[in-house]
């Protein structure tokens, strides 16, 4: 029993020595700690209206502000560990080691970041474009370090992985998309008339874009209609909408005009009649 408190009294003394010893050094590194974190995100925000005044891209502006932010963090901490009395050079040569094993450890995840950093440095494409790579489609919603978002037609969300970007096929349509409508008319038929109506169809749509200029042409003769394209431009976000008011009113107007669009038709003759 005595020995047990022997035991106590004596783990007792040494908490309160290393308390006495250490306390107040801990308690100061902490304070430079919440200090840097602080200062962090001051210098943040300093550097993010820093950038704005440039008209950086919104994903660059926003990987330089990390970037301060962690150096700043960084600095302070070093600090800390210096106040603490840590020695800096064995703790760096122990990262060093365990980050290279992390690294092979991580390949997936470490090859998505640098894909990532090539796609904000390169910016073949930039929040807000509509594209389409590796199958997917859709508005740049979020460029991230290690992924992309996209904001498909459904409603719904794609993440792509930033490696299966870089190095692939992107079709990047911008903020603009060319509408696509065909329209068949008889052979019969008046075309600088349809060619005209289709015209006043565009320029009262409020979608459809007079610059670029809306592409009108006769695209085919088949065997019982000449095909006309539609190619108006329109905003991304107004695409699916455009595209269908332009297909029911250019419709409607040849309807009312009398423009007709043929059914098609196979003549069959009989050789030979029983």
């Amino acid at each position: 029993m005595n020995d047990s408190f022997k035991t106590f009294e004596h783990a007792q003394q040494v908490a309160v020595e290393l308390a006495v010893q250490f306390g107040p050094k801990l308690l100061v590194a902490l304070l430079i700690l919440v200090t840097g974190y602080y200062v962090g995100r001051w210098v943040g925000r300093m550097t993010d209206s820093m950038l704005v005044r440039l008209n950086l891209d919104e994903a660059l502006r926003q990987l330089l502000v990390r970037m301060v932010r962690l150096l700043v963090l960084g600095l302070f901490l070093i600090m800390a560990l210096q106040n603490l009395g840590v020695q800096l050079l064995p703790l760096i040569a122990g990262l060093g080691v365990a980050g290279a094993g992390v690294a092979l450890a991580m390949q997936g995840v470490l090859g998505n970041l640098a894909a990532g950093l090539t796609i904000i440095f390169t910016r073949p494409f930039h929040v807000g474009e509509y594209i389409s790579i590796v199958g997917e489609e859709g508005t740049v919603e979020e460029i991230r370090l290690f992924n992309t978002v996209l904001s498909h037609p459904d409603r719904s969300r794609v993440v792509i992985p930033n490696r299966r970007i870089v190095g692939e096929i992107l079709h990047n349509f911008g903020t603009l998309r060319q509408l696509d409508v065909t329209v068949g008319v008889a052979y019969d038929t008046d075309l600088d008339l349809a060619l005209a109506a289709i015209r006043e169809v565009l320029a009262a749509h409020p979608h459809i874009l007079d610059e670029p200029a809306p592409v009108i042409r006769v695209l085919a003769l088949g065997e019982s209609r000449i095909s006309i394209a539609i190619q108006p431009w329109t905003h991304v976000e107004h695409f699916y909408t455009a595209s269908s008011d332009v297909t029911r009113t250019v419709l409607e107007t040849f309807r009312t005009r009398g423009i007709r669009i043929p059914f098609p038709q196979h003549d069959v003759r009989l050789l030979n009649p029983a």
